[in-house]
Formats: structure tokens, sequence, C-alpha cells
């Protein structure tokens, strides 16, 4: 397996866990992920605007395929996807994949309940977390309400002892523990994903 060298541009720094299916998705295409996430915080004059963040990535990280996240949330996809290719219109960039979940990047892990729960720190609990089906992900108005709901759930604890629950601690490690993103073949924004990361890599392999 040869190796396929990406930087990621994302909407935040929380959005780190998206190189976890990035990861995934080229190790499905028979290569060897080299991912990069840009971090505009740690930049002395952070970039204003999504152009600037993608030519301040680029320079700090070159690649062969650079990914560019948008969260839906209010907007379709397809305004989110305009979006990013009007910003990128102003710089040399190799080729590009959007990736746009629907609504929010938690969506897309939300899958997975063993995960979830080991995530918590309580992988044999057995607190009701009301997660929605997976046919149902992308209509959730407020996924990220829902992963910090069901991760302080699942974690069983109470009183103080919640309270000092990181639950951003427990998004990451829970990126880190799904292993097979297959399920999501089935939400329409992860497909557009890999649709395109598939012609990308057909375009520089033929």
């Amino acid at each position: 397996m040869r190796p396929l060298k990406y930087t990621l541009v994302a909407d935040g720094p929380s959005d780190r866990v998206l190189l976890r299916v990035l990861d995934w998705l080229i190790c499905q295409q028979d290569m060897i992920p080299e991912g990069q996430f840009f971090d505009p915080r740690k930049m002395p004059e952070p970039p204003k605007d999504l152009t600037g963040r993608i030519h301040a990535a680029l320079d700090l990280f070159p690649c062969t395929i650079l990914f560019v996240h948008r969260d839906a949330e209010l907007a379709s996809p397809g305004n989110r996807r305009q979006e990013i290719e009007t910003a990128l219109q102003a710089v040399a960039h190799p080729p590009h994949v959007c990736v746009i979940p629907v609504r929010m990047t938690e969506a897309w892990f939300l899958f997975d309940e063993t995960a979830l729960r080991r995530a918590a720190g309580n992988p044999n609990g057995k607190t009701p977390l009301h997660l929605p089906r997976l046919q149902h992900i992308e209509n959730q108005p407020n996924p990220k309400r829902i992963m910090t709901d069901a991760l302080r759930q699942a974690s069983g604890l109470g009183g103080r002892r919640l309270a000092g629950f990181e639950t951003s601690v427990a998004r990451y490690r829970l990126a880190e523990l799904i292993q097979d993103f297959a399920p999501l073949r089935t939400v329409a924004a992860f497909q557009c994903l890999e649709h395109d990361l598939i012609k990308i890599v057909a375009q520089q392999t033929a």
C-alpha cells in the first residue's frame, strides 16, 4: 500500500475527530493515511476566513489531497459545498474533497453504542441512551447535544462526579474507539464524501 498525504481544514478544533473517519476511508482504498489537522489557534495571527485558513493550511501542511470541512447546520449541503468551492477559487490547491456532515460532525459518531459506553468509562452500563436510529441521524437538530447527553448518561456517574466528567475527553476517546465506519455508508452525506474521495483517488492513480 502506498501512503496518501492529506490535510484537513475544519470548522473548529473539536472537528479533529474527523481524522479518524478520513483515515478509515483512505484505508478502504488500500492506502496508508498520513493526515495533518490544521488548527488556526496555533498561529500568531489566525486567518479570518475560510480562504485564509486554506491558504495557511497548505503553507504549513503540503499534501496530495485537501479535505475541507463545513458542518451543514441550518444551510443545505449544496450551499456549504458552494462556500467551499468559492473559497478555493482564490487559492492554488491540490485536488480537494468537501466534508459536509448533516448537521454536525457529531452525527457521524452516534451509531456505535458499545464504543460510546466504553468512551464514557462504563462499558457494562445498562442505562438507556436513546440514541437515534442510523437512518435518522441526519435529521437530528443538535447531534452535539445528543452526544453530550449520551456520554453523561453512559458514564453512570452522579452528583459531583458527574459534574467533573469531561465530555470533551470522552468525545475524542469515542472517535478513537470506533474501528469500523461502514454503517455510515447508509447516510447520504457520508456516501457523498466516500464517492468524492474514490473519484479523486482514481484520477491520481489512473
